[in-house]
Formats: structure tokens, sequence, C-alpha cells
């Protein structure tokens, strides 16, 4: 009985863990690493043809991402998920393989005039529809015998539809062990999906820290908060563009659309249109509909049950080709258009800022987390301009941001999840958080639960039996070369210094038409700051 630690280990994405244990070779997720990599992972100790089965927590790439690559590498065996996750992963995988191939062809078009050596997708439409046929699918709270000696059930996790926490259930000869992989945990009130299912016993409990070191805001009441936004753009005569998440906020921000027009919070506007333009969102919004009776939460259902689509509604419009697409900024009428990608770094949203930024009529609406480096931070940070497609377009658009409804419970509701367990697990293993923020939840498992909890690092091996750790290294940085180093770091310091500078700029245009002495005061604090750093 071994397991090995090998993904989302003091960082957030590339969930995977291998279980070894009644003969059998398990994975328990296959994800992509996304964002800034910290630490080396070390690589999968067995081959891909001799790993048996994968237990997959849910479809966001981070924890399915490398499962095409898994099958190109030899992987035959069967992957035990939900319904609603094999549906949301037939798109998502697909859709990856797309974007390997499409950067894969667009380097190679760039490379071949430097001389360079090809390069090949990380794997392609092939692998990802070779590895949909190994999908089994599992329902909530049913235990399933997965080999001899080896037991699992989903319960849902109520981060996205079909995400689960996964109990595995493993013995051999007289010893018997109970593992549980929290997946990623939700939280709770949000819009369409359960709030999170708590389990109650485990010898031994993987658990995520995503928000270990934080709380999320109060909440609002967010359809109100949105039609604002809305009724005063339209008052304008402009658009509402909303760079949007494909899968889950897409849907969330349709749940409170319909809303918005039931109760009739946005006045003078009636039967006004919503444009989703996103052929992945649209893709995703259709597996939610088929699966509105099993996963939605009892909200949802209830409106089901009066004959009402909580995610449709009169005046929503879709659009799957790029004419359709180049057709929504041709109609003057104002309208919401929700488009991907959401952090406005790629996809069919960059072609509605171009259209609408340099309008002062419009509003761009952030609604997710926007990353250091992406077009969405520049603009929430106070651009003044913005490059799209070779074109300088000025700002001119109110930008705005509501506070995301978070797929992930906070630090207070991560206790919760694990307080739920009747009798103290032997161990708890604290991954998929930021490097300190591992650590840190950790040592708070320890003080205020009595907990024995430690983050480890990728190639920590443990040994379930015994209760003990056969291998326990420390993290190894990913280092460049210094110069290298040093010249990104300088680059991104000064990328930020630019940003901040951007957004005062935008700070001063709010600002005109204020009083007199405000005005004054705020033109000897700049005059100020740039006295201490001319020099």
């Amino acid at each position: 009985m071994k397991l090995t630690f090998l993904g989302a280990t003091h960082e957030v994405t590339g969930s995977c863990f291998l279980l070894e244990a009644c003969g059998k070779r398990v994975l328990v997720d296959c994800g992509m690493e996304q964002g800034p990599d910290i630490y080396k992972n070390e690589e999968l100790p067995v081959k891909a043809s001799d790993v048996d089965m994968v237990l997959l927590t849910h479809a966001h790439m981070d924890h399915s991402g490398k499962l095409p690559l898994l099958y190109r590498q030899g992987f035959q065996g069967q992957i035990f998920a939900t319904a609603s996750t094999t549906d949301l992963c037939n798109i998502m995988l697909r859709d990856s393989a797309n974007i390997q191939m499409f950067e894969a062809e667009w380097r190679n078009r760039k490379g071949k005039r430097a001389g360079r050596e090809p390069v090949e997708p990380l794997y392609d439409m092939d692998d990802a529809i070779g590895v949909l046929k190994c999908f089994v699918e599992c329902e909530y709270k049913k235990e399933i015998r997965i080999a001899e000696g080896m037991r699992i059930q989903f319960t849902d996790a109520g981060h996205l539809l079909g995400s689960s926490s996964i109990e595995v259930w493993i013995r051999e000869g007289e010893t018997e062990k109970k593992l549980v992989f929290s997946g990623d945990i939700g939280n709770t009130n949000q819009p369409l999906i359960r709030d999170p299912q708590y389990l109650d016993s485990a010898d031994y409990v993987i658990m995520e820290s995503t928000y270990g070191d934080r709380s999320h805001d109060t909440p609002v009441d967010y359809a109100v908060e949105l039609a604002k936004v809305i009724q005063r753009t339209f008052d304008r005569g402009g658009n509402v563009v909303v760079p949007s998440f494909a899968v889950g906020r897409t849907q969330e921000m349709l749940y409170f659309i319909r809303r918005i027009k039931e109760e009739g919070l946005v006045k003078n506007h009636d039967g006004f249109e919503v444009w989703v333009d996103s052929p992945l969102a649209i893709e995703a919004t259709n597996i939610f509909r088929e699966h509105m009776w099993s996963d939605f939460d009892e909200e949802a259902l209830e409106l089901i049950r009066r004959g009402i689509n909580p995610i449709g509604f009169a005046g929503l419009k879709t659009s799957v080709t790029t004419d359709d697409s180049r057709s929504i900024n041709e109609d003057p009428k104002p309208k919401v258009i929700l488009s991907a990608s959401g952090m406005c770094d790629a996809g069919r949203i960059k072609h509605h800022l171009k259209h609408n930024l340099w309008r002062k009529e419009s509003t761009i609406l952030f609604v997710g987390y926007q990353a250091h480096g992406t077009p969405g931070r520049a603009l929430l940070e106070g651009a003044a301009n913005i490059k799209l497609f070779g074109e300088e377009i000025e700002v001119k658009a109110e930008i705005c941001r509501l506070p995301g409804v978070s797929g992930h419970a906070d630090n207070q509701g991560l206790m919760c999840w694990i307080s739920a367990f009747k009798v103290k697990p032997q161990r708890v293993f604290v991954v998929h958080g930021e490097d300190t923020v591992c650590d840190l939840f950790a040592e708070r498992l320890i003080n205020e639960l009595g907990l024995d909890a430690y983050a480890p690092y990728s190639g920590t091996e443990f040994d379930l039996a015994a209760n003990e750790f056969i291998r326990k290294p420390q993290g190894v940085r990913i280092e460049k070369t210094t110069a290298v180093a040093a010249a990104a770091k300088v680059s991104k310091l000064y990328q930020k210094l630019v940003a901040a500078g951007q957004r005062l700029v935008g700070v001063i245009r709010k600002n005109e038409g204020g009083a007199n002495r405000d005005l004054e005061r705020f033109a000897r604090e700049i005059h100020a700051l740039c006295d201490k750093w001319d020099r």
C-alpha cells in the first residue's frame, strides 16, 4: 500500500497522485500545470501502459488535462468519473487538443523561418478521442468495486458540475485502510450546483488548500449588482461585454440574467439580447441542461419543477461561426455579450474588446480572477491603451468588476469540511495550494484541530499500511539561467510599474470635474511622488 505525490504539491495546479495497492496502479487525477511553475514535478514512476485505472475528481484542466497525454504514452485502462464530469471532459479535452495542435502549428511556422527543429503538440485530437473511450460513468453515493480488495465511492464536492470527493477503501490481507481525496471543495451557496457534501471517516485524507489563507468577501446580491451595470450601460446606448470562463462561470451568469429579466430589474430595455459567443461555452451550457435533474441544487430544481429553465430565457442567443460572432457588433442595439477567454488573452473576446473598448458608452465587466500579465488584469489596473491584433486601442469604456462567485471554499469552508470527520484521520496531506499556503494550512490543522498534517512535495512516498514515510524529499525549485531569470524578473516588475502608471492615469480621468481643493491635493501628491523617484 503506497501513495506517491506527483503534482499539485506546494502548487495549485497539476493534480496527480499514484496509489499502488491490491496489485493495481491507480492514478487519482492527471492534471495539467497552468500558470507559474514553481517546483519540478517528478515524472510518473511507472510506464503509462502499466497504469490500470484513473479516478477523476472533476473536469477542470488542472485535474484532467494530461489524460490524452497518458493515453498517447500507452494507457489503456479505465477512467472512473461522474456522468457530468465525463460529458464535460468530452468537450474540454477535445478543445484542449485543438489548442495544443494550433500552438504547435503556430510555433512551427515561426520556427521554420528561424531554422528551428519542429515541435510536436503535447497531444492531438486522436489522443483526446481515444482517452474519452476509457471513461466509466459513476453515480454519486454508490460504492463500486474496481478491483479485488479495492472499492470507491464519489461524493458531490460542490465545486463544478459533476465534481467529487472520492473515497477509496483498500484491503490487503488483514490490513484495510480508507483514503479520501477531497478534490476541489466547493463554496457554499453557489448558483445551480449543490453545496459540498461532507464525509465523516478516513484513515488518510488528501486535502486541497487553494484558499487556505483567506476568507471570501461577504456575498452581494449578484443579480441586483449585475442589473445596475446593465442598466447604466444600456441607458448610455452601449454594450456590456463580459469576459467569462466557458465552463461554470458563463452558466452562472445566465442564471443571474434569467432572474434579472423575470423580476424586471433592468428598466426600459425589455427583451434585451444576451449573446453567448463561445462554442465551448455553448456546448458546456447544453451539458448543464442535460444534467439539471441529477446535479442541480434545490433552488434550481424548484424552478425546473415549475417548468422554468434556470439558465434559459427570451432573448438568449448563441454564436457558433465566426460570421455569427462578427455580426454581433454590427447590430447597434445595446446587448450583453458573454465571450471567452475569461482573462482576455485569447479567443473571441478580443474581437469584442476591439469593437467596444474605445466606446465610452460600453462597459467591460469582469466576473472572474484576472492573472498577472493578462490583458484583463491590465484593464482592471487602469490601462489607458491596449494592443489588439497589432492595433493600439484607446480605453474609453467603463471598466468594472463584480466580486466573483468563487467555486472554491475559503479557509473557514475548508475547516468546516475537515472538521466533519467524526474520528480524527491518522494523517492529513495538504495539497493543491500555493507554496506558503500549504504549509500555513497544515500548521492550522495541527494547532487548531490537533491533526497530524503535512504538506508533501512532489516525489513524496508514503507507506499506508505502516503509516510512515518511505521518501520525504524537499521541493526542487525551477531555476532559470541567472541572466535570463534576472531579465525576466526586471521585465515583469517593469510591466507591473507601467500598469500602475496606467491605473494612475485612469484614476486621474475619473476625478475630472471634482472639487478644486481635492484636485489640487491630488496633484501635489503626484508631484511629490515624482520628485521622490525622478532621480
